[in-house]
């Protein structure tokens, strides 16, 4: 009887002991989803209205080259007169239409930009680039480079960046007035680009210009990039710059805005301190690659949707981009996407959007 009681007494210690590591076990499970729905918070994407540029939340891409010019491919550039910078510049503002542009670099044809803006008194800002050339061959990665770039031309390359670091300083500091923003390298993070630099290296460029200039510096990337590798170099800019493209991802119209907003998103998270500009976001109106999905009504409604939703959120948008360049991508596809990404076509024709 006495062992009885004593395997009874056992038998009820161990079973309340097992319900007691079952209910803490449940509790735990219970309180994972939460844990994990902690870290999946999504932070505010809406800015303080003093995080935009120049104070204007919509603003456009701009690169006057026209049918037979082009930049330096390597055996000089075919530049737009100064006449048809012009013209495109009053287009551009017309009706105070855009008052802040985009240059991509700081060479021989973003100076008669600027020197023209000064001239005519035009009332645009800039924000001003620096182009970043190679420095690392991305031949394993970057799908249109069939082989390893030459060490020589990456060493040539390095001092061409230094040269054109020294050019963008120069512009920056002699239209002070017009140029409100320096942009260091465009795409040159990603791993899918021609034009690779380490970020190392854009990093000790990004303290080189801020310490020569007065204007805020940024370096322009692919949203995804920023998000995933961003931390480091957030921290040096001044703001940081993004780029979204869901057409380029595969979606239409209907998806538009939600992707873009997911993309803005993925990267406030990740970035939660800096403050946030689009600095290339557009919609092409005819492209072989992306057949139905591209065309002059869909890219109406993503310019004004996303214009829209970009002044409720104080996140300055470039727009891309101002004119069609018929100069890009392959010479034997004119319906490639590349060529088609302008508000007016590339006779200065307004599209549908424009209209």
């Amino acid at each position: 009887m006495k062992n009885s009681l004593l395997i009874k007494r056992n038998t009820g210690m161990i079973i309340t002991l097992v319900v007691s590591i079952m209910l803490i076990s449940c509790k735990n499970e219970k309180k994972a989803p939460k844990k994990d729905a902690e870290q999946t918070t999504n932070l505010e994407i809406k800015q303080t209205s003093n995080s935009i540029l120049n104070g204007v939340s919509k603003a456009v891409c701009y690169s006057g080259f026209r049918t037979g010019q082009h930049p330096d491919r390597g055996e000089g550039a075919v530049n737009p007169t100064d006449e048809q910078i012009l013209e495109d510049l009053q287009i551009i503002s017309k009706n105070s239409l855009f008052n802040l542009i985009r240059l991509y670099d700081s060479g021989e044809n973003s100076e008669a930009v600027l020197r023209i803006i000064k001239e005519n008194q035009l009332d645009i800002k800039v924000m001003l680039g620096i182009w970043l050339k190679a420095e690392l061959s991305a031949h394993e990665t970057c799908e249109w480079l069939t082989e390893p770039i030459a060490q020589n031309i990456l060493d040539e390359n390095i001092i061409a960046n230094q040269k054109e670091i020294q050019e963008g300083i120069l512009l920056a500091a002699k239209y002070s007035e017009s140029v409100i923003a320096v942009n260091v390298g465009n795409e040159a993070l990603v791993e899918w680009n021609d034009h690779k630099v380490d970020t190392d290296s854009i990093i000790s460029y990004v303290h080189k210009v801020q310490k020569a200039i007065k204007q805020p510096v940024t370096v322009a990337d692919n949203y995804e990039w920023w998000a995933a590798k961003g931390e480091k170099l957030a921290k040096a800019v001044d703001f940081i710059s993004i780029h979204v493209y869901p057409v380029w991802e595969g979606k239409d119209i209907g998806e538009a805005m939600s992707y873009t907003i997911e993309n803005v998103q993925k990267v406030r998270n990740a970035l939660p301190n800096s403050k946030i500009v689009i600095t290339e976001a557009g919609w092409a109106t005819v492209a072989s690659e992306f057949g139905k999905r591209a065309s002059q009504e869909k890219q109406k409604q993503y310019y004004n949707d996303l214009l829209s939703w970009s002044a409720q959120m104080n996140i300055t948008t470039f727009f891309f981009e101002a004119f069609d360049e018929d100069w890009k991508g392959e010479t034997a596809n004119p319906l490639g996407a590349e060529k088609h990404w302008g508000l007016y076509t590339v006779d200065r024709k307004p599209k549908i959007v424009m209209q």
